[in-house]
């Protein structure tokens, strides 16, 4: 969890793409500051709404650019591929379960192989991943 002063972009990039599951400013709340450790340490993500709206925003004017699949993606299954694209839009393990019909514990053990198999600490890094091969790109889920 990233605590810090600078709300720039480049700095938030930068601290995802090394492994922050999580962004904040100092001037968070204490009793927020206090969740978003417990939000990390459970594995999950979080930014300031503030940088979370500007990288949506940044995200949402780039032109649509369709890359390869990075070599470490071939390694997934059509299954993996699909929780990975879940993951990056954001919808947690029971989310997941629900929309693939699936139970929670299949879902979790889904993405924990993902994790793996991409050698993610976290699912911020999958999120990263997934938006980098563009697998996912802003806007509406079209689904």
């Amino acid at each position: 969890l990233v605590l810090t002063t600078f709300d720039a972009d480049t700095y938030v990039y930068e601290a995802l793409r090394v492994g922050a599951s999580g962004f904040l400013l100092k001037d968070t709340d204490p009793a927020q500051l206090i969740q978003a450790v417990r939000v990390v340490a459970d594995g999950e993500a979080l930014l300031a709404p503030i940088v979370t709206r500007r990288l949506i925003a940044e995200f949402a004017s780039r032109p649509e650019v369709r890359r390869a699949h990075p070599t470490e993606l071939k390694s997934l299954t059509e299954r993996e591929l699909e929780i990975l694209t879940l993951v990056a839009r954001g919808l947690s393990n029971q989310e997941i379960a629900e929309t693939l019909f699936i139970s929670p514990a299949t879902a979790k053990t889904h993405v924990s192989r993902v994790m793996m198999k991409l050698q993610a600490r976290d699912r911020a890094q999958l999120v990263v991943m997934a938006y980098e091969a563009a697998l996912v790109v802003p806007g509406p889920d079209p689904a």
